[in-house]
């Protein structure tokens, strides 16, 4: 099942489309729009939709670093291969799927290609560091090049450090600084929550991602546990005693949190693994339930999150709009604000 893009992102590929054509050599804009200077540097655990990174990645705007995932002895990359039924069918049969986090080489490599491409700095954003150590491998490599690199740990995963990768490179396409544009991920990547549903927590329990004792709710009464990410950790939330009732209750408290945010902010994204259909209905009563909300971007659980969680996981992303708010300047000029003139803002 394809990736369902949220309403409102196409309106800002076309912005970045139109920014594009402004600063070719032939175009009679160049001298009045912003060269934007800001490269976003992220891992494919942040879920991105394939058609949005396409879009924003052809210009090295924005890089996406593969994680590698194993399978037996056998090594894949996010994005480089179609490894979803693989690990299904691994994940079935017993074998051993184990994740790591992405070399130092590769990030050093996407930090030098964005400096080549004439951008100033480099914004990285990551998979918690109390999941993964890919912020710290980023860092690793930051040090080794002359660009400067700010490396932010998300604290989350998924498309909650989506919505974060999302909003810095809308900051970056308004030819915001650095610091600007790790502001406004910062301040995204706060308004974001998972909660999330897992048939079995043995796979949490065998990566080390959930605590011995906690994987007894998995096992003891068919006590089946929601879970939340939490200041970067996975966290019980609620026990309940049936599979129905937890996938009920994940939809209660996804639906109660989007409520509570501003009205008309609210947005939604539901992952799964092995069960696109339940992924459907649950997105389609969330749909119900919010009818101020734009419909959810469903997606499978990126394989590097999908080797942890396992088959039948279902996931909630509750966050908040991070719409481009052009200046009145922006207005009169397609690509972008006049030299010179305040830039467009971001609303937070």
């Amino acid at each position: 099942m394809p990736d369902r893009e949220p309403p409102g992102w196409p309106w800002l590929r076309e912005r970045l489309l139109r920014l594009r054509r402004a600063t070719r050599p032939d175009a009679a804009e160049l001298a009045v729009v912003p060269v934007v200077r800001t490269a976003v540097v992220t891992d494919s655990a942040a879920a991105l939709p394939a058609d949005w990174v396409r879009d924003f990645t052809s210009d090295g705007r924005l890089t996406v670093v593969p994680m590698p995932v194993m399978v037996g002895e056998e090594i894949y990359g996010e994005g480089e291969d179609d490894i979803a039924e693989t690990i299904a069918v691994a994940l079935a049969g017993g074998v051993a799927v184990r994740t790591s986090r992405p070399s130092p080489g590769q990030f050093e490599r996407a930090y030098r290609e964005a400096a080549a491409r004439g951008f100033e700095a480099v914004l990285s954003i990551h998979l918690s560091a109390e999941l993964s150590g890919t912020a710290d491998s980023a860092r690793l490599a930051a040090a080794r090049v002359d660009i400067p690199v700010e490396v932010l740990d998300s604290r989350t995963a998924g498309m909650a450090e989506g919505m974060g990768v999302q909003s810095a490179v809308v900051a970056a396409a308004d030819g915001l600084d650095a610091a600007a544009v790790r502001g406004f991920a910062e301040a995204r990547l706060a308004r974001t929550k998972v909660y999330f549903y897992v048939p079995s927590l043995e796979q949490l329990r065998r990566g080390g991602r959930i605590g011995a004792a906690a994987s007894l709710w998995g096992t003891m009464l068919s006590i089946k546990p929601i879970l939340a990410v939490e200041d970067g950790r996975i966290v019980p939330l609620e026990r309940v005693r049936s599979a129905a009732r937890a996938v009920a209750r994940l939809e209660e408290i996804a639906a109660d949190d989007a409520l509570s945010r501003p009205a008309g902010e609210a947005r939604i994204a539901v992952h799964h693994f092995g069960n696109p259909a339940e992924a459907e209905q649950l997105a389609a009563r969330l749909a119900d339930r919010l009818p101020g909300c734009p419909p959810a971007q469903i997606s499978s659980l990126p394989a590097v999150l999908a080797a942890h969680a396992g088959l039948g996981v279902l996931a909630v992303v509750v966050g908040e709009s991070s719409t481009p708010v052009p200046s009145p300047a922006a207005s009169s000029a397609p690509s972008g604000p006049p030299a010179g003139s305040q830039q467009g803002q971001l609303s937070t």
